[in-house]
């Protein structure tokens, strides 16, 4: 019998777990538990000691501080959150939270996100926030990494092709970026090899919406990065050039169209968007030999790109 939110447990399970929660919770003083009595509850169900705090901030009432038993119950009865029982047995999410419970250094747990991680992206995110109030628009995006973007992927960003619906508006419309949808950019942006960072930057450079990049849209973010070639004094290759050698490289089953399972095929697709869009990196690749990976000990461009970032924050705090 197939369950599309994978297989329930027995009521028995789930009576037997009630009992032990309710049992627990009788023995503190008026059924209420604080942080530090929280995870002998979260034993009991089975979940590990680092979600105490999500736990914690869910059930609490007014800010208390305590974990009432009523509340507790209400949650583990109808909690659902955002991942299946199916999605979490096909991962590995609750064998590794449950490792930090054992690893002195959480840092060392790189196998979804780490403290690094969050505070390199959270400073970036500042730093571009000029007035601080959490949001970042247009001219604040585009000073991310010294201008390497073009002004014309920026605007595609905000055009809500790659966002999540959280984008806010000032009174006169302007469109700005959430700390969320930031993060998205930022880890598209740093790692472009991923099938998410393929697929947000094929969305930003599909103008018509039509399912495939037609050479008319790889002309038109190719004009921007020969203008600013031309300002610094390089020497850009000509459209018709620099298209034979993106079609070389992609090798599109159509060559007048390039879709997204084309670039998902391909190994050198994070070339392929830095070509049309990153001035910084193109020139960058256009220096060394393509084929040159930067990933030696780090697990992917993206831990790179954060280990290195995370090093420099840290020294320039020191000095």
């Amino acid at each position: 019998f197939y369950f599309p939110h994978g297989k329930p447990q027995p009521t028995i399970a789930l009576e037997r777990t009630l009992r032990g929660i309710l049992s627990a919770f009788d023995t503190f003083p008026n059924n209420q538990v604080t942080k530090d009595e929280l995870p002998r509850i979260l034993k009991i169900c089975g979940l590990p000691y680092y979600w105490r705090m999500p736990v914690m901030v869910f059930c609490q009432q007014h800010n208390s501080g305590l974990v009432e038993r009523q509340r507790f119950v209400e949650f583990w009865k109808h909690w659902s959150g955002k991942i299946s029982i199916a999605e979490l047995k096909k991962s590995d999410l609750l064998e590794i939270i449950t490792l930090l419970e054992e690893e002195d250094d959480i840092n060392q747990i790189m196998a979804f996100f780490s403290y690094e991680h969050f505070y390199v992206i959270y400073c970036k995110f500042w730093e571009l926030d000029k007035d601080h109030d959490l949001l970042i628009n247009q001219d604040d995006l585009s000073r991310h990494s010294d201008h390497a973007l073009s002004s014309r992927i920026v605007e595609r960003i905000f055009s809500g092709c790659v966002t999540r619906n959280d984008n806010r508006k000032t009174p006169d419309d302007e469109p700005k970026m959430s700390y969320t949808d930031f993060v998205w950019f930022l880890l598209s942006e740093e790692d472009k090899r991923t099938p998410t960072a393929i697929e947000y930057w094929f969305r930003c450079m599909d103008l018509d919406g039509d399912g495939v990049l037609s050479m008319y849209e790889l002309e038109y973010f190719y004009e921007e990065q020969q203008q600013r070639m031309e300002s610094i004094g390089i020497e850009s290759l000509p459209f018709e050039d620099c298209l034979c050698q993106m079609l070389d490289m992609i090798k599109p089953q159509n060559r007048d169209a390039i879709t997204l399972g084309d670039l998902k095929r391909c190994k050198m697709t994070h070339v392929f968007f830095d070509t049309f869009f990153n001035l910084e990196k193109y020139l960058d690749h256009e220096q060394r030999d393509p084929f040159a990976t930067q990933r030696d000990e780090y697990g992917s461009d993206w831990d790179r790109f954060a280990a290195q970032e995370y090093e420099l924050l840290i020294t320039e705090e020191n000095d």
